[in-house]
């Protein structure tokens, strides 16, 4: 499920591998991730729920 869908890491990263971050993929849903365990845990959000949690932070 995870492994064909395009993901973006946040730009808050600096670009290190050690920094804190995480990775969104939106595409029917929106999945997020760590970025430094990318094979762990994802947490899935409905299109109406991520757009409230972004409208909101």
């Amino acid at each position: 499920m995870t492994e064909d869908r395009v993901w973006r890491k946040s730009s808050y990263s600096n670009g290190t591998p050690e920094g804190d971050c995480v990775e969104v993929s939106l595409a029917n849903n929106a999945l997020v991730r760590d970025s430094k365990n990318a094979a762990g845990e994802v947490l899935t959000f409905s299109t109406s729920a991520w757009r409230a949690f972004v409208e909101r932070v």
